[in-house]
């Protein structure tokens, strides 16, 4: 009998891992929302670094977090370093590109609680009295990644705090 279960196991992880294989090679998480403020007003928020305290999601997870920054004041060259809880971890992200006030690109660089190299856009259209703004990261999956990913969703378990994120966007941008 305990031969039959050892031999399920395996045969289980097996299947487990060769799912996992199949899997894509990059993930994509994505969320929109409407702001009623105009392009440059919520521009301003997600270009200077120093005020995403004011709407991030990860900055009330980690009260204590270290921040560091770097680099520009604001725009292409900012960078925002922190290291936190088991919540926020520890990374790094620079902006690397802007297009005022349409596009922000961000390089994100994750190292705790795994490393991760993963760019962030943030894209704003006018539409009448507000923005449409749409959150986006995506990257590269590798293998142990997609293991995870058989388990828990990355667009479910991101997507929340990009949700929050931007409901905190529109509440600063819309006062």
């Amino acid at each position: 009998m305990l031969k039959i279960i050892a031999i399920a196991v395996v045969v289980l992880v097996a299947a487990v891992l060769l799912f996992a294989a199949t899997r894509p090679d990059n993930f994509s998480v994505q969320r929109t929302t409407s702001i009623k403020a105009p392009p440059e007003k919520v521009f301003a928020l997600i270009n200077d670094l120093h005020r995403w305290g004011s709407w991030s999601p990860w900055e009330k997870m980690d009260p204590e977090m270290k921040r560091t920054y770097s680099g520009a004041a604001s725009g292409k060259g900012a960078v925002y370093a922190w290291q936190g809880n088991s919540k926020v971890g520890e990374g790094r992200m620079e902006i690397s590109d802007t297009s005022p006030p349409s596009k922000v690109t961000i390089k994100l660089d994750f190292v705790k609680p795994f490393e991760a190299h993963n760019l962030a856009e943030f894209t704003l259209e006018p539409k009448g009295d507000s923005t449409s703004v749409t959150w986006t990261m995506h990257g590269p999956s590798p293998y142990m990644a997609k293991v995870m990913g058989v388990f828990v969703s990355m667009d479910k378990m991101i997507g929340k705090d990009f949700e929050t994120g931007l409901a905190n966007l529109k509440t600063v941008a819309e006062t």
